[in-house]
Formats: C-alpha cells, sequence, structure tokens
C-alpha cells in the first residue's frame, strides 16, 4: 500500500534548470570553459562537484585544480545560484504541483523532497511549499548521488516508511534508476525515451493524475 511520495525539485517542482545553467556557464567563461545548453543537459539531475568534474573535463582541465581549489569552484557556483533563485515565488510551481501535491495530502499520503540540490528548503520556502514536506533529505548527509538509490531510501526512512511504501517522481534519467534501485513505484516527467524505465510516464507535470498513479501501482 502506498503511504508516501518522494519528489525530485527540478524539473518536477519547479524549475531551477535556468538558473543553474546561468551560474555555471558564469563559473564556465570564467576557467575558461565555455558551454552551451546542449552540453547543460548532462549536468541535470548530478551533484554540483559531479557537474564540476563533467565542465572541467569538457576543458580538460580536470588535473588543474587541487580538491580544495574544485570545491571552491563549486562554491562560487552555488553563491551566483543563491542571487539568481532569490526571484522564486509561488508563480514558479511547475503546472499541476500544487493540485497533484493537494490530493495527495487529501489521502494523507506523506511527502518527502529528495533532491541533489542543498538548497531545496530554501526554493521551497520561496515557493510557499515547506510546510507541505514531512521531510527533506540532506544531499550534504548522502554518501552518493544519484543514481545511487540512497537518497530515495533515505527519504521513505525519514517519513517512516519503507522504500516500497512510496512512489518516486523524477525527471531524470538518473532520478529514474535511483527509484527504481530503492524498489519504489517510479513516475517520470518527460518524453518517452529519457522515461522509458519509468514505470509510469506523463510528459508534463500538468499531466501527473494521483488516481491513475495508484491504478498503475496497484495494476503492477
Amino acid at each position: 500500500m502506498i503511504k508516501g511520495v518522494v519528489f525530485d525539485l527540478d524539473g518536477v517542482i519547479t524549475d531551477t534548470a535556468e538558473f543553474h545553467y546561468l551560474a555555471w556557464k558564469e563559473l564556465g567563461e570564467k576557467i575558461g570553459i565555455p558551454f552551451d545548453r546542449a552540453f547543460n543537459e548532462n549536468l541535470k539531475g548530478i551533484s554540483r562537484m559531479d557537474s564540476l568534474e563533467r565542465i572541467l573535463e569538457l576543458g580538460n582541465k580536470q588535473n588543474h585544480y587541487s580538491q580544495e581549489e574544485k570545491e571552491a569552484l563549486a562554491h562560487e557556483k552555488n553563491e551566483q545560484y543563491k542571487e539568481l533563485i532569490k526571484q522564486i515565488t509561488p508563480s514558479d510551481i511547475l503546472p499541476g504541483i500544487s493540485t497533484f501535491i493537494e490530493d495527495c495530502k487529501s489521502k494523507q499520503l506523506k511527502l518527502a523532497l529528495a533532491s541533489a540540490s542543498k538548497n531545496g528548503p530554501a526554493i521551497l520556502e520561496s515557493l510557499g511549499l515547506k510546510e507541505e514536506f514531512g521531510t527533506i533529505v540532506d544531499p550534504a548527509s548522502l554518501a552518493k548521488g544519484k543514481p545511487d538509490p540512497e537518497i530515495f531510501i533515505k527519504g521513505a526512512e525519514l517519513l517512516g516508511l519503507k522504500a516500497e511504501e512510496c512512489i518516486g517522481v523524477e525527471d531524470a534519467e538518473a532520478g529514474i534508476a535511483a527509484v527504481n534501485a530503492a524498489g519504489m513505484f517510479s513516475v517520470g516527467v518527460g518524453n518517452a525515451e529519457s522515461m522509458k524505465a519509468a514505470d509510469l510516464f506523463v510528459e508534463h507535470t500538468a499531466d501527473l493524475n494521483l488516481e491513475a498513479i495508484l491504478q498503475a501501482v496497484n495494476n503492477k
């Protein structure tokens, strides 16, 4: 029986991808590694340090910085990102998500946030949604990032639930892999190709329907 829903943040509840892109792009240009939106797709759903490593690999500069210097670069990017996300308001909640969350609450489902973003609490606060969530997984407390299932298993644990009692909602391939590995029913938001491993997928957040999802869980 489903008792909880564990959400990714970016691309599911709101879309801060543009802010991430602008902050990473500014840093990339500063260190002489310009990149475009196509490359930026490789950074979705992965941690800050992993994103930095991919950018450094792109510029063949992965050995140009010490670990301390890399951490300083990642911190610099995050400070810029935090400035940009101050613009977020409840109007930035993606279509259909407020209704979907209300439907979850009406069925007494517990909600958790499982985002690689350390800014998850601040973003939920800006969206006016923080009170709706029973717990927010701190990515700093994890040993591994997605596609490892740790973040989703932790989300369920913090809700006092087993992973198999939860639905995981994701928009990234690495995220769907993590949900599946955790043993949760996976709901993907995106195109058929990128969401092919999901138990159920919709193209847009506005298409998320709790009744349809619960029916699919029962039919699995």
